[in-house]
């Protein structure tokens, strides 16, 4: 099988990064789990699972919303559904394409018909 790897390179034998990044990750589900009722967190869970980027964004908007006190409450799943709103319209990534026609010696604007 393949060696398993931490996110940003480092070795994966260090103990103490990895009870941080545990330590970090029970006070973020434990923050989630005050702010969010059953249904958010399930549906925030399943979108964790096709978009974790996005998951996250929403994660971490939520724990800053409670942080600085601007939850009333717990989250209903009607309100984590506007956040995301809110959190895909700031994270939209504009799609371009753009054509490279490359031109050759023999092109078809010098063909005689």
């Amino acid at each position: 099988m393949g060696e398993i790897r931490a996110e940003h390179g480092e070795p994966p034998g260090d103990p103490s990064q990895q009870e941080a990044k545990q330590r970090e990750a029970e006070i973020r589900n434990t923050i989630l789990a005050q702010v969010l009722d059953q249904a958010a967190r399930a549906r925030l869970s399943n979108l964790a699972l096709v978009k974790p980027d996005k998951a996250k964004a929403v994660e971490n908007y939520l724990i800053q919303m409670a942080r600085f006190g601007q939850l009333a409450g717990k989250v209903s799943e009607q309100g984590l559904i506007e956040i995301l709103e809110k959190v895909s319209q700031q994270t939209e990534k504009k799609t371009t394409v753009k054509f490279n026609r490359r031109r050759v010696l023999d092109s078809d604007e010098e063909d005689d018909y």
